[in-house]
C-alpha cells in the first residue's frame, strides 16, 4: 500500500493517481500512520429495466384491462 507524509499531501499528482488506480493510500506523520485515504468505489452501471410493453403485449395481445373500472366497481359494492 503506497504512503505519504503531510509534507508530501502537495504532491496532488501522484495522490490522485494511486487513487484513481484503486489504491489505498496510507497517510504517516513519521512512523505513525494517522490515517488511510480510500478511492471512492466506482459509480455503479445501473442495470437496464425489461421492456414492459413488450412483455404485455406478447402476453395480452391488443386486449385491454379496464382495471381502474374493476376497482371502481369492487369499492361500490364493499360500501353499505
Amino acid at each position: 500500500m503506497p504512503s505519504v507524509n503531510i509534507r508530501q499531501l502537495r504532491d496532488t499528482r501522484r495522490l490522485k493517481a494511486w487513487l484513481q488506480a484503486g489504491k489505498t493510500v496510507e497517510l504517516r506523520e513519521r512512523d505513525r500512520t494517522l490515517g488511510r485515504i480510500v478511492p471512492e468505489p466506482s459509480p455503479v452501471q445501473p442495470q437496464e429495466w425489461p421492456d414492459f410493453a413488450a412483455r404485455a403485449k406478447k402476453i395480452l395481445g391488443d386486449r385491454v384491462l379496464p382495471g381502474a373500472d374493476l376497482l371502481i366497481k369492487e369499492r361500490e359494492r364493499g360500501r353499505y
